[in-house]
């Protein structure tokens, strides 16, 4: 008898329930393997890893109630109407029956993934925090180029493009951009809506790789369309032909919604002035004739307040009081989205564009060539690259680093925490000076940021940082305390007028004071994580010494640009001698 002898009738045991091969789930449900792909995707169905892979390595396992799930989707009986269908169309073609063949694709019965995303999705929070995926994805099919042999309609890239400008133009509008970073695969952004951070990557204007997916634009037209809503603007919006036929969608949309804002607004106002002369009539013989105040309260009752978070307010104020125009090197959609995020007023060279190349209010010009030919002397001539940092620091950085024909400085990564990762690049303390500068705040001296020299115990116990940093603020401190102690003695000394050489004898013993130090810290160390090792279980010890290799490799990579970086400080010396 086999060591897993299962007698016939008894119910299978362990990971065979518990899971199944690819190759069973399609045979249970009956479906083809293009098809079952498609159901996992659309109901969000991944595989899963067994701990006992009774079938082998090689194979593919997913969770039995997985495929329970997708066995009782509505849609799995709408995707075997189509094949059949197509079963008829591919007979009807063959027998070349032309005018049967033809009516039947006219009458192709289709489907539609609306319950499927509120079914995924039950709450608006819930779509906002999976947004990511869908927008890059749009995004690049927006870029691609509509190809009828890779199965890529015109349509569909003409419907990618709508949705991810009016998901740009809500950004602007409500000024929810936050971060952005220009990197080789891309630009990546970050907004913050209703506290969640969604970010995406746009691809350059380049030429794309064509590949095939499914269905991919719903949840944004959901997500567009609540949007929209919030901000009590029609949807889909109807832009103006002109601006669309000459390419310029993100400027139309712009417009449509700061105009159906603006109607929005004015007639909030008339209702508000309609209702508080109502409100004064009906109150007038109430309020006191002799008590002050009284009709100021009731007119700061009355008064609408502005919902808008710091944050917020911060990013619709950077670009306040520029008026900013774009060369045509420039990219010209990104910076069309970037600028009116923070509050700027934009235009490019071209047809409709708001104001024109001549106009004397324009304050700065983005350009990305290194000479310039007609000079304004009224305007400041950056690379597009001022405008990210800006963005990035939340402050309007000086333009002397990025005018024209100048390289840059470094375009630090704004997902990157420089602190966390305990190496902060130089120009990134550059921008934090000037930040503090802007904000006419007083920064601690370098190095000694989070060093509590009082009580550093007490931060390791509260895990805000680690054992090490720990113990070289103790050295430090009493190191400090040494120092200290030895300048009152050699005040004393000198005030008592002693002799030289006793002064310099007790500077001579400051190796051996120094010495003393390290050995006291080295065994107060050494009883501190004896003590530890003593408490800790074998999980816990085995976890502290993966958390202490991961910081000697956090610190050899510091160590490692430290070196780089003395390595190019030293190149012009080398190159200039």
């Amino acid at each position: 008898m086999p060591k897993h002898y299962r007698p016939p009738g008894k119910k299978k045991e362990g990971n065979s329930a518990k899971y199944s091969t690819r190759t069973k789930a399609l045979r249970h449900l009956q479906v083809t393997l293009p098809t079952f792909r498609k159901l996992c995707i659309l109901k969000g169905v991944f595989p899963r890893e067994p701990k006992k892979k009774y079938e082998g390595n090689n194979k593919t396992y997913y969770h039995s109630k997985d495929i329970a799930f997708l066995q009782h989707e509505p849609l799995m009986e709408k995707f075997r109407d189509i094949r059949a269908y197509d079963k008829k169309i591919h007979k009807a073609v063959a027998k070349k029956n032309d005018e049967l063949a033809k009516r039947l694709r006219s009458r192709k019965p289709g489907y539609t993934l609306d319950r499927l995303v509120k079914e995924r999705y039950p709450t608006f929070i819930d779509a906002l925090r999976d947004l990511d995926d869908c927008l890059t994805m749009v995004h690049l099919f927006a870029a691609l180029p509509a190809v009828e042999s890779e199965h890529i309609q015109v349509k569909d890239i003409h419907t990618c493009r709508r949705l991810s400008h009016e998901w740009q133009a809500y950004i602007s509008r409500t000024n929810k951009l936050r971060k952005t970073f220009i990197s080789v695969k891309g630009t990546y952004y970050q907004v913050e809506i209703e506290g969640q951070k969604i970010t995406w990557l746009t691809p350059h204007a380049l030429q794309q790789v064509i590949t095939d997916d499914v269905d991919f634009k719903t949840l944004l037209s959901f997500i567009n369309f609540r949007l929209y809503q919030d901000i009590n603007v029609n949807y889909p919006p109807t832009l103006d032909p002109r601006l669309e036929a000459l390419g310029a969608d993100q400027y139309a949309l712009s417009k449509y919604i700061a105009g159906s804002s603006m109607v929005e607004s004015q007639a909030g106002k008339v209702k508000m002035t309609v209702e508080s002369e109502l409100k004064l009539a009906q109150l007038q013989h109430q309020l006191p004739a002799n008590e002050p105040g009284a009709l100021m309260q009731l007119v700061e009752g009355i008064t609408g307040e502005d919902n808008d978070d710091e944050e917020t307010r911060e990013c619709k104020g950077l670009f306040k009081d520029l008026k900013i125009f774009l060369s045509r090197e420039v990219p010209r959609e990104s910076l069309l989205f970037v600028i009116p995020a923070f509050g700027g007023i934009v235009s490019w060279d071209g047809e409709g564009a708001p104001f024109q190349e001549t106009d004397d209010g324009i304050t700065h010009q983005i350009v990305d060539r290194p000479t310039q030919g007609h000079v304004f002397l009224s305007r400041e001539y950056v690379q597009p690259q001022w405008i990210y940092d800006c963005v990035n620091a939340r402050i309007l950085l000086p333009t002397d680093g990025y005018m024209v024909g100048r390289v840059p400085p470094p375009h630090l990564s704004p997902f990157v925490d420089n602190e966390a990762e305990g190496y902060v690049p130089e120009y990134a303390e550059v921008v934090r000076r000037l930040k503090a500068e802007a904000k006419k705040e007083v920064l601690p001296m370098p190095g000694l940021e989070n060093l509590d020299l009082d009580d550093p115990q007490s931060l390791v116990a509260e895990g805000i940082m680690s054992r090490t940093e720990a113990i070289e603020i103790a050295q430090k401190k009493l190191k400090m305390d040494e120092l200290e102690k030895r300048y009152h003695e050699e005040l004393q000394k000198e005030l008592q007028k002693l002799p030289y050489s006793a002064a310099a004898s007790s500077k001579k013993n400051a190796d051996s004071i120094d010495e003393e130090i390290k050995d006291r810290v080295d065994r107060s160390a050494k009883d501190v994580s004896d003590m530890d090792q003593i408490v800790r279980t074998r999980k816990q010890r085995g976890l502290v010494k993966a958390m202490e290799m991961g910081i000697e490799k956090k610190a050899a990579k510091v160590n490692l640009l430290k070196k780089r970086k003395e390595n190019i400080a030293k190149a012009p010396a080398s190159k200039s001698s």
